[in-house]
């Protein structure tokens, strides 16, 4: 039976024989009652059982307890019904950096039975249609810093676009009652749509039910952080990405610990965060980490005690250099915004330098070729995962069974697992390069090319050749600029076949001040290709 009024994320969902199979919701921490708005459990649960005057958001200009962010919501949840016309199963666009204001009107969204769709604050209108036409998005909240590109938005879809900032949203708010009745949500009701970026055609939109939001925090934090109210999370993720969502949002809010948002996290915010606001929790991507290393012996990060990476995986030297500055260990993982989170990592009492971990709890992965049977260990593979999230894309059959086989989620990943059951990255799906017969991980090549003492950053990519197939290609970013010569390039060259196979070394070099790359750090390969 369908539950909202707008029933267009419901009646787009993969029909259930599409969808991955589901694991481990027999187990107690994943069990729901049918009807379940997971606000409850992340905010309104605080404030009921007396926590309401802990601290909840911390930025460098101000603090919200979770009762500021509890009322906060309520008001905006009144705004959405009462003022803008929210109907129950409505799509609601999010166009926000990370800042209390946007987990406000996040909260609110749910509350007021509404789908949030949130996004990255550098898209730009042509994007921003894209998304809005795809979900049949109904509304926008906006922040006012970013509402030249919204007002540039056309969409027949779009009705009502509210903007926030001492604007519009706070005028509306303040006649507003502080509490509000949540909409009775299913546990299996969409409440979010996250949307994937494709090197080509139109972007996915990947749906998560209420109830995958709440096991999630069952998952990855339990496994590898084991967090407690006094922690303070902190991170660069975008609130808009997966990654950034947990981290930042709903791990800290469901064990009642706080977080440090940070609009636009430089590796120098971060660490004046960490130092002055004593930060237990960081999470960032690899590049982030490897600039973080050089700097920080200049700031007190000796509240720290977990530091995650994801979005591309870890060089082991990356790992190494952060480990020999601080000895601290960085916690490795894989996940994808079509499970939600991260599924694959380790903690500091389970981990193998260089490997991204083992299936944590919730879920279980294996290696398969390209008919989906197992290999046997140290081969190759795709990687295939299942758990309690899984891929379910809106309104797109074909991709739906690219992405999911015989009931397993198939991430597009090149994996190998070692005989100790621990994952180890080879390649995207889409990065290995095959060259004269060779196979060659692009990410091999980076992670050698890194521990070149001249080499700052680096990406690889395969160019098409006649002769060869492919040629390794790699786009430099030198630590002095002023060393960009050819001389630099051949010496690069000769001393890669020194250190690795020679067949793997880059017969093309291009040097550059900086690499493409997304708002979460993440190289954007594709660009270079």
């Amino acid at each position: 039976m369908k539950h909202y009024d707008d029933s267009f994320a419901h009646d787009n969902l993969p029909s259930l024989d599409l969808q991955p199979n589901y694991i481990f919701h027999d187990l107690p921490q994943f069990q729901h009652p049918e009807m379940l708005n997971c606000v409850h459990r992340l905010l309104d649960y605080h404030v009921e059982n007396g926590s309401g005057n802990s601290i909840c958001i911390r930025t460098f200009e101000e603090t919200w307890t979770y009762h500021d962010l509890y009322e906060k919501a309520n008001q905006i949840a009144h705004v959405l019904v009462d003022d803008l016309g929210l109907k129950s199963g409505n799509r609601v666009l999010i166009r926000s950096a990370n800042n209390p204001m946007m987990v406000a009107c996040w909260y609110a969204i749910l509350k007021a039975g509404g789908i949030v769709v949130a996004t990255m604050p550098l898209l730009r209108s042509k994007e921003l249609t894209t998304i809005i036409d795809c979900a049949e998005i109904s509304h926008a909240l906006c922040d006012k810093e970013l509402e030249e590109e919204m007002h540039l938005v056309k969409s027949p879809f779009l009705k009502q676009t509210c903007f926030y900032g001492n604007s519009q949203l706070e005028n509306l708010m303040q006649s507003k009652s502080k509490t509000f009745d949540n909409y009775h949500s299913k546990s299996d009701s969409v409440a979010l749509i996250g949307f994937t970026s494709g090197t080509t055609g139109l972007p996915k939109m990947t749906s998560h039910f209420h109830k995958d939001i709440l096991n999630i925090c069952e998952c990855f934090p339990q496994y590898s952080l084991q967090p407690t109210p006094d922690d303070i999370f902190t991170g660069s993720p975008p609130i808009g990405f997966t990654f950034g969502l947990g981290g930042l949002v709903l791990f800290p809010m469901y064990f009642g610990a706080s977080t440090f948002l940070i609009e636009k996290p430089s590796p120098d915010l971060l660490l004046k965060a960490i130092q002055e606001h004593k930060i237990t929790t960081c999470f960032t991507a690899p590049t982030a980490w490897r600039i973080i290393t050089t700097k920080v012996n200049e700031f007190d990060i000796s509240s720290l005690r977990n530091c995650v990476s994801a979005g591309e995986t870890l060089p082991l030297k990356v790992w190494q250099d952060w480990y020999d500055a601080t000895g601290l260990k960085i916690i490795d993982g894989i996940g994808a915004t079509e499970m939600l989170h991260i599924f694959i990592s380790s903690n500091k009492d389970n981990m193998k330098p260089g490997a991204t971990g083992v299936a944590i709890t919730g879920y279980e992965a294996k290696i398969i070729d390209s008919q989906g049977n197992e290999l046997p260990r140290n081969e190759a593979g795709r990687l295939a995962v299942r758990g309690i999230t899984g891929c379910k894309y809106l309104n797109r059959i074909e991709k739906q069974k690219e992405y999911v086989e015989k009931g397993w989620n198939i991430t597009g990943d090149i994996f190998r697992q070692d005989d100790d059951g621990y994952f180890w990255f080879v390649a995207r799906g889409d990065d290995m390069i095959i060259s004269a017969g060779y196979n060659i991980a692009a990410i091999e090549v980076e992670s050698v090319l890194l521990t070149h003492e001249d080499i700052l950053e680096c990406a690889v990519v395969g160019l098409p050749d006649e002769e060869r197939g492919m040629l390794v290609c790699a786009h430099i970013v030198l630590k002095n600029q002023s060393k960009a010569t050819d001389a630099m390039k051949n010496r690069i060259q000769h001393w890669f076949k020194e250190v690795a196979a020679p067949y793997k070394y880059p017969r093309v070099i291009y040097f550059t001040e900086n690499l493409p790359k997304t708002e979460t750090g993440k190289i954007q390969r594709f660009k270079l290709k």
